[in-house]
């Protein structure tokens, strides 16, 4: 049964270059009505800096974000891509449950997409409902608007909208939700996988020109701008791993239809700040083996990588021995870069801006005895700043941090004696505060916001969350318990997809 939705009066400045390609690269979906929606959350700011006039109170916005109504200059359409799932290839994926309603110029020039989820069904579907938990929608606007104040490549989140849904999951019934998510491109690296799986070369030379074009338009007049899209996409994931990496963070499902080409962090499903540092942590509830464990992000970055230089192959070289020789040493120049970019931001995390062998070997030191003493990731780094000074004592916070802070000791004034090389102790302490937030999106607050909204229509939690996260780096004291790692009773140690 065809879906009808009637077209709003309200228009939004879209385009859609997109839909400008063969239909065989997307497929023309509206989303499904829904009941009961209200807006619960608009990101002002967001909308304002993308040219948007809207605001909360704006009559059938609420409608359209909700996929009630389609705004006037809307082409909404689900995208095509495969994608290998934990290492298994699905030769067919695609926006099963979002639709992207258009693109929107910004004032200062910049092109985003503006995508619905948990939109209802489309034909990527795969026998899912194509909807969305209330839940992991509220997840992914708090992390998602976290990480771009961490300084972190990232989606976008600019709406939630609550509805009176009954979504149905393994482990209940839970309040619908639509997330309207903004990125700068949603192409992956499963959208390559979609056409290599069919053996549409044709199709894969026209996608990697649209996307060299719209996000790579520096390279797309040199004469190996296959070879330098490859390396420039490689670049940007290398250093995409090394922020997750600093801040804590774990993807979870770093899937190929989970990689942007565009280097943003996106699909933030059962993803994760880790509290106390295991660096074999996992949080997914579907990632029984570990594949996407923290320390393991780099090497699987690398792996969808490969993925991708496969797809490439005939772009790359004008022989398969070619093409190999291509990805081989991208995929090596990918590692250093990984290298230089974690062991250089790891560094400055404990107010070291040069970097040598034995730096490295004291840090190492460092991250040893956070991992045997379990001490939490964020508040070690935020708390060393506190003993920049030569011979201070270690302060209670910064104690309480570790089981046995005997141990820790004689590693504090190997540090203090380094760290006096580096600049005044002001200047160094100030550096560290600019790169180690104080608040991160603890799984426990975000569960309980979860849980507020879900059970009581309460977004109170949300709206402090959100609003605390614009500033991770500065001391806000009337919320200084937020900053804190949660008691062993409050720990939430497993997150889930929203499908």
């Amino acid at each position: 049964m065809e879906k009808t939705i009637t077209v709003s009066t309200l228009k939004a400045g879209f385009k859609n270059s997109f839909a400008a390609l063969p239909k065989k690269f997307y497929e023309p979906s509206m989303p499904e009505p829904v009941h009961g929606a209200v807006l619960q959350k608009y990101n002002q700011k967001l909308g304002r800096d993308m040219g948007f006039g809207f605001t909360k109170e704006t009559p059938e916005l609420a409608d359209c974000l909700a996929g009630n109504l389609v705004f006037a200059d809307a082409t909404p359409i689900a995208m095509a891509y495969a994608g290998h799932q934990f290492g298994n290839f699905v030769p067919q994926l695609g926006d099963g449950r979002a639709i992207l309603l258009g693109e929107k110029i910004t004032p200062d020039g910049k092109q985003l997409n503006v995508q619905l989820k948990g939109s209802g069904k489309t034909r990527f579907s795969r026998g899912g409902d194509g909807k969305s938990p209330l839940g992991p929608v509220i997840r992914e606007y708090i992390v998602s608007e976290a990480m771009h104040r961490l300084n972190v490549p990232t989606t976008r989140a600019l709406a939630i909208v609550s509805t009176e849904e009954q979504i149905p999951r393994p482990d209940g019934i839970h309040p619908g939700g639509v997330m309207t998510r903004v990125a700068s491109g949603l192409v992956r690296v499963g959208s390559f996988e979609y056409f290599a799986a069919r053996g549409d070369e044709a199709a894969i030379r026209m996608l990697a020109d649209y996307v060299i074009t719209r996000h790579y338009p520096e390279i797309f007049e040199k004469k190996d701008c296959y070879r330098l899209f490859f390396s420039s996409v490689a670049t940007r994931q290398a250093q995409l791993i090394a922020k997750w990496m600093q801040l804590g963070f774990i993807h979870g499902v770093m899937n190929t239809d989970n990689t942007s080409i565009s280097g943003e962090t996106i699909d933030y499903g059962p993803c994760a700040f880790m509290d106390y540092y295991d660096p074999n942590m996992v949080f997914s509830s579907i990632d029984t083996m570990g594949r996407y464990r923290y320390a393991n992000q780099s090497a699987i970055m690398k792996w969808n990588l490969n993925c991708l230089g496969i797809c490439l192959q005939t772009l790359l070289g004008k022989s398969n021995e070619e093409a190999i020789d291509v990805i081989d040493t991208t995929l090596a120049e990918f590692e250093q870069e990984f290298i230089n970019t974690q062991e250089s931001g790891m560094l400055k995390k404990i107010g070291i801006e040069t970097t040598s062998d034995q730096d490295v070997s004291l840090l190492g030191e460092l991250l040893a005895l956070m991992q045997n003493q379990n001490a939490d990731f964020t508040l070690t780094f935020r708390y060393l700043a506190d003993h920049v000074k030569q011979g201070s004592d270690m302060t209670p916070q910064f104690q309480d941090l570790f089981n046995a802070p005997e141990e820790v000791a004689p590693w504090l004034k190997s540090w203090q004696a380094r760290i006096v090389k580096e600049n005044s102790p002001e200047v160094i302490q100030t550096r560290m505060n600019c790169v180690n937030p104080l608040f991160i999106p603890r799984n426990h607050w975000i569960q309980r916001a979860i849980k507020n909204a879900e059970a009581k229509n309460d977004f109170s939690l949300v709206d402090l969350l959100t609003t605390l996260y614009e500033n991770p780096f500065t001391e806000q004291p009337e919320f200084t318990n937020y900053a804190q790692a949660p008691a062993k009773e409050e720990r939430v140690t497993r997150t889930f997809c929203g499908t």
